[in-house]
C-alpha cells in the first residue's frame, strides 16, 4: 500500500522526469529510421548489383514483391514500387563522396524522425 504524504513536489521536477522520457523517445525514433534507411540502402544496393550484372530482369522485382508479401505477409512496406524506389535511392547517391553517403542517409532519417514526432 502506498503511504501518502503532504509534500508538494514542484510541478517542474516533474517535467524533469517527462523530458527525459522524450529525450529517450526521439533517440528511439532516430535509431529506428535510421536502421530503416540502412535497410533500404542495403536492399536497393543488392537489386542495383543483381540488374546490372544481368543475373536479375525487371520481372523479378515484382516477384520479389509478390513472395515477400505472400510468405511474410507481417512485413509491409516491400511492395515492387518500393523496391524500385529503394534501387533507385541507392543509385542516385552511391557514387557520391564517402562523406555524402552517410551523410545523406542521417540527414534523411533525421527529417523522418522530425517528421513523427511532429
Amino acid at each position: 500500500m502506498l503511504k501518502q504524504t503532504n509534500h508538494i513536489v514542484p510541478k517542474e521536477q516533474f517535467d524533469s522526469v517527462v523530458q527525459m522520457i522524450k529525450q529517450t523517445r526521439n533517440q528511439i525514433l532516430y535509431t529506428a529510421n535510421a536502421t530503416l534507411i540502412e535497410l533500404y540502402w542495403q536492399v536497393g544496393a543488392y537489386l542495383s548489383e543483381k540488374i546490372e550484372l544481368s543475373q536479375w530482369g525487371e520481372g523479378i522485382v515484382k516477384q520479389l514483391a509478390e513472395y515477400i508479401a505472400h510468405n511474410y505477409p507481417d512485413i509491409k512496406g516491400f511492395s515492387d514500387k518500393n523496391l524500385w524506389r529503394m534501387k533507385q535511392f541507392y543509385e542516385t547517391y552511391r557514387n557520391a563522396d564517402k562523406k555524402i553517403s552517410p551523410l545523406v542517409r542521417e540527414t534523411i532519417s533525421r527529417l523522418i524522425t522530425h517528421r513523427v514526432i511532429n
